[in-house]
């Protein structure tokens, strides 16, 4: 018997695995940032942005299991200077795009600038990273996993998100995979990449400031 299975029973597994789908497939913040940016700027992008995303579940598990979440979401002013933090990279990275995006008319090909994979994986990390709703929906959902009985469960709980993040990446990646080819087959029409790497910076921006000021 693994370590994993001496942990984990098959029906908690099956039930979160079941769950992490799901929840990876519904709309919202990440998956929404994935496609727009895999529409604007192509299926690598696309699939490296949303790797980093799932990637940043990582150091949410990491907070979930030490308890360290449960400490920011007790303190209102932590709390509230993440969300800030949160939401002003996100309006960084929405005035990038549109920075960066392609000049009216231009085709696809070299069109507009382009950005490392490595670095938009990094985005994706940190943009996941620093949204403090992550953090409490992580401290909601995986201790309603953990079977108390079976003792470890800062390890129960490191499995779980390990889990999840997998399940996330897999998700985000065939999201990126899809949304490049749609952008790819909608920027050989003359000017529709400018509007979609505009559309993406949009998406960016209103994302920031909902997290910024709330629901």
């Amino acid at each position: 018997m693994s370590r994993m299975d001496a942990l984990l029973t098959l029906p908690q597994l099956s039930s979160f695995l079941l769950t992490a789908l799901l929840l990876a497939l519904a709309p919202g913040p990440d998956n929404l940032m994935v496609l727009s940016l895999g529409m604007s700027q192509g299926r690598r992008p696309g699939i490296a942005f949303g790797l980093g995303c799932a990637l940043g579940c990582l150091s949410h598990t990491l907070l979930a299991a030490l308890g360290v979440s449960a400490l920011i979401a007790a303190s209102p002013t932590a709390f509230q200077a993440l969300r800030l933090a949160g939401g002003l990279y996100l309006l960084w990275l929405g005035v990038q795009a549109l920075r960066q995006a392609r000049p009216l008319g231009a085709p696809a090909a070299g069109g507009g600038a382009t950005v490392a994979p490595l670095r938009l994986l990094l985005r994706g990390v940190l943009a996941n990273a620093i949204n403090p709703k992550v953090i409490l929906f992580f401290l909601a959902l995986l201790p309603q996993f953990v079977v108390g009985e079976r003792g470890q469960v800062g390890l129960q709980i490191g499995l779980l998100g390990l889990l999840f993040t997998l399940t996330s990446g897999l998700v985000f990646a065939a999201i990126g995979w899809w949304a490049g080819g749609l952008g790819d087959w909608l920027t050989r029409r003359p000017g529709i990449g400018a509007w979609l790497d505009r559309a993406a910076g949009g998406v960016f921006i209103a994302l920031g400031l909902r997290l910024m000021l709330g629901d």
